[in-house]
């Protein structure tokens, strides 16, 4: 793993925001040294404004807690969890361009934060439980979303998952039996059952937007995954790890295999 420590070296504000723009463009908008990342968000104060919606849901006070940060592009998440005096926090990311990015906002904010490549599907090399695992806007963009809460809760989660995924449809939610019979149809369509939408192209320019759950679907999946929903603010929730179903088997340790 590479430190955010190794990022840090005595800059002048003109060098700070030359490796500011180097590094861009940037999602996740942040003040470095008085300098914004990305002062034309679309988005504006983001993602200060949403976590200001959720924050309560994580302690104040993480004094010798681990975090893992999954899919934490330039590490907003990942810098506030070190804020809250958390021992240890990771972040991962398939993007070494957000991970230089995080490298470097650590650094210019004083923290400690380990950086490292990788797919969530290779967490189980990690060989390490966090406290806490935050797992936000990640699940949508992957094609085989089940199996990688399969993985967060065999080999990674060790007491609560931060979970954040986009929703449409019904905010309802509907209670739907532990069982129905072949001939029963019209229970699938009422308003609330647990769905997901498959998107074959793109949704909102993204070709990476491969599934939108409805509110029910998502709360579906994170039980069906042995996690138990503890609290919820919009599209976030706050789980503690579970039993895993019983017909559920688990999942192998690292897939799929990448080639060369």
């Amino acid at each position: 793993m590479t430190s955010s420590a190794e990022a840090t070296a005595t800059s002048t504000e003109p060098d700070i925001a030359e490796r500011i723009a180097a590094l861009g463009p940037w999602f996740h908008n942040m003040q470095l040294a008085g300098i914004w990342t990305a002062p034309e968000h679309f988005l504006g104060n983001y993602p200060w404004f949403k976590f200001e919606r959720f924050r309560h849901l994580v302690p104040d006070d993480m004094t010798g807690l681990s975090v893992l940060d999954i899919g934490c592009n330039a590490g907003f998440y990942s810098i506030e969890m070190k804020r809250r005096g958390a021992a240890l926090v990771v972040g991962v990311d398939s993007d070494e361009r957000y991970l230089e990015q995080g490298r470097l906002a650590a650094g210019l904010s004083g923290l400690d934060i380990h950086f490292e490549r990788m797919s969530v599907y290779d967490v189980a090399s990690l060989r390490q439980r966090f406290d806490l695992v935050l797992f936000m806007g990640v699940l949508y963009h992957l094609r085989h979303p089940l199996l990688a809460l399969d993985l967060l809760h065999e080999h990674v989660v060790g007491d609560r998952l931060l979970f954040q995924s986009m929703l449409r449809g019904s905010e309802t939610v509907f209670p739907a039996a532990a069982d129905y019979p072949f001939t029963e149809e019209a229970v699938l369509e009422t308003e609330g059952f647990p769905r997901m939408l498959f998107i074959e192209h793109a949704y909102s320019s993204d070709p990476t937007n491969w599934w939108i759950p409805n509110q029910a679907g998502m709360e579906a999946m994170l039980r069906s995954a042995g996690f138990r929903i503890e609290g919820q603010a919009d599209e976030v929730y706050l789980c503690r790890r579970a039993a895993r179903p019983a017909m559920v088997e688990p999942p192998p340790a690292i897939v799929p295999l990448r080639r060369g």
